[in-house]
């Protein structure tokens, strides 16, 4: 009888331990609070974006809470292959893809941020659907055609800022000519076969179409 007595108490005691033990894990979850190594641009020229960050973190730190505490279930590290587990997992990972196309915006914007570019440079950027390295030559174009003046006749010896840009760009595309901002024959000679190679009129002479075609 006494032995009865003592593996009842022992089985009540387990009962009664797993209880608690059950209430600890169900309000005692993993960490829960998402964080990224990566470089953010909370300065972002949108800011409805980084609000939509935010909210996609909380959003996501509260499912995977919930789905603990009401579920014992871990989305980020499921141990069970139940269905109910499949479709928590399911949903982590929307609620995680979401977070990360608002978190990719945002480190795109800090990489071009560290390689001095504005907000409204980046915004630019984004609304004309261009990369860097189309924008850094675009932006360059701009700077070079800036310093051509149509009414501007340039002569043999004559010495020009364009010119020099011109010259540039020449030995770049596999001239062999001299970089001084020098309006030689040299130089003349160059624009015209190139111009010559693009379908252009072949004058050597500085315009808007050969500069836009040279510098594209």
């Amino acid at each position: 009888m006494k032995q009865l007595i003592i593996i009842l108490l022992i089985i009540i005691a387990g009962i009664i331990g797993y209880g608690k033990y059950s209430q600890y894990k169900r309000y005692n979850s993993p960490a829960v609070d998402y964080k990224t190594e990566k470089n953010i641009d909370l300065t972002y020229h949108n800011q409805e974006t980084v609000l939509k960050y935010n909210e996609a973190i909380e959003d996501l730190n509260s499912f995977i809470m919930l789905q603990w505490t009401a579920n014992e279930i871990d989305v980020r590290t499921p141990e069970d292959d139940d269905i109910a587990t499949k479709v928590a997992v399911e949903k982590y990972a929307k609620k995680l893809a979401k977070l990360n196309f608002y978190e990719n915006i945002l480190e795109n914007s800090s990489i071009l941020k560290e390689k001095g570019l504005s907000n409204d440079e980046i915004k630019f950027m984004e609304i004309n659907g261009s990369d860097f390295e189309s924008y850094k030559r675009k932006k360059n174009f701009d700077q070079i055609k800036s310093l051509f003046d149509p009414k501007l006749n340039l002569y043999n010896g004559e010495k020009n800022a364009i010119v020099f840009e011109v010259q540039k760009r020449l030995v770049e595309l596999g001239n062999d000519i001299q970089i001084d901002g020098v309006y030689r024959i040299e130089t003349l000679n160059a624009i015209k076969s190139f111009e010559q190679k693009n379908n252009l009129f072949s004058d050597g002479l500085i315009d808007v179409l050969t500069l836009e075609k040279m510098f594209q």
